[in-house]
């Protein structure tokens, strides 16, 4: 399942920023995602990227998603994904990924960081965005 992480990390990302045109009627207030100011850059290109998250009432499956880019910001790259738990507690969060070789490097970096929902309507899983977030971050070298 590897090679479709990044698709569904691009997919999410994607809709997370439909969503922010729309955000209130995305998202409940009390639900949010941070993304930590530090992320670290392994000399195989693998990422990681960490914060918190907290959301309430999903009723289906629930992924924490990331992406960064560095330079072009029309270049993201997806960096893993998991999922989540949305009981109202706050909970860490801890992606990595590895991307192109030389594609990032030390320094500045814009992170964005979703928490998204598949319902279920009929036979399909639509998205529902609990939270998203874009903050710049710095990458250091592992």
């Amino acid at each position: 399942m590897p090679v479709r992480r990044p698709l569904l990390a691009a997919a999410l990302g994607a809709a997370a920023l439909l969503c922010a045109a729309v955000a209130p009627a995305c998202a409940d207030p009390s639900e949010l995602i941070t993304v930590d100011p530090v992320g670290r850059i392994a000399p195989d290109g693998t990422v990681t990227l960490s914060g918190t998250y907290r959301c309430t009432g999903g009723t289906g499956p629930v992924f924490v998603s990331s992406s960064v880019s560095q330079g072009d910001a029309r270049l993201r790259h997806g960096v893993g994904g998991g999922t989540a738990r949305c009981d109202g507690a706050e909970h860490r969060w801890e992606n990595s990924g590895k991307v192109t070789a030389g594609a990032l490097k030390e320094g500045t970096a814009r992170v964005e960081a979703t928490l998204t929902e598949l319902r279920p309507s009929g036979i399909l899983l639509l998205p529902a965005f609990h939270a998203a977030t874009d903050r710049t971050v710095t990458l250091t070298q592992e």
